[in-house]
């Protein structure tokens, strides 16, 4: 899930940076700082969005450095255990697929892509259930559901063996299925 959170840091401002304005200093330092930072009560910062600088700076002692509070507010990706989620499938493997759900690539082992016996064709790049036939290859569009998450090594896990979830095609079949109307038997009598 993407959130907007906002945090309060201090900057330091040298000497050389005096000509421009305290929101572009402030704004390119948090930037370089914490842009593609991964970090474990923020999540994955993507953007800083905003700044809000504190006019009155503070000097230390034998430091030609000027400190100023901020005020920052940053685009983050939270992923959470439970959340149905939906990305693009980037990569196959032997065990897997790597599907890009925000800034991230989550695995989907090759056990949790469908309640059905699963067996990857190397030649066609494809995961392809026995029974079902269902199919899946890089680009193919899927929602699943986070199962783990491990912000610290960069590690999430999906599945999409529960209904409604996996392929987007296979779940428009699923609804189709649904939406036929089923033969009612007639007793006479």
């Amino acid at each position: 899930m993407f959130y907007v959170v906002e945090i309060a840091e201090v900057i330091g401002v040298e000497p050389r940076d005096f000509g421009l304005t305290l929101k572009e200093i402030a704004f390119k330092k948090l930037s370089e700082h914490y842009e593609g930072l991964v970090d474990e009560q923020l999540g994955y910062i993507i953007s800083v969005l905003g700044v809000e600088v504190d006019e009155t700076g503070y000097m230390l002692p034998r430091d030609p450095n000027l400190y100023h509070r901020v005020k920052c507010k940053l685009l983050v990706f939270i992923p959470r255990i439970h959340e149905v989620a939906e990305g693009e499938v980037v990569e196959l493997t032997d065990f897997g697929a790597f599907v890009r759900i925000g800034p991230l690539d989550a695995l989907l082992h090759v056990s949790q892509i469908l309640d059905d016996f699963v067996n990857f064709d190397k030649k066609n790049a494809v995961f392809m259930g026995s029974q079902t036939g269902w199919k899946l290859g890089v680009g193919d569009k899927v929602r699943a559901r986070i199962v783990a998450v491990s912000l610290a090594g960069g590690k999430v896990g999906i599945t999409t063996r529960q209904p409604y979830l996996g392929n987007l095609e296979w779940i428009e079949e699923q609804k189709r299925k649904e939406r036929v109307p089923r033969a009612e038997k007639v007793v006479e009598g």
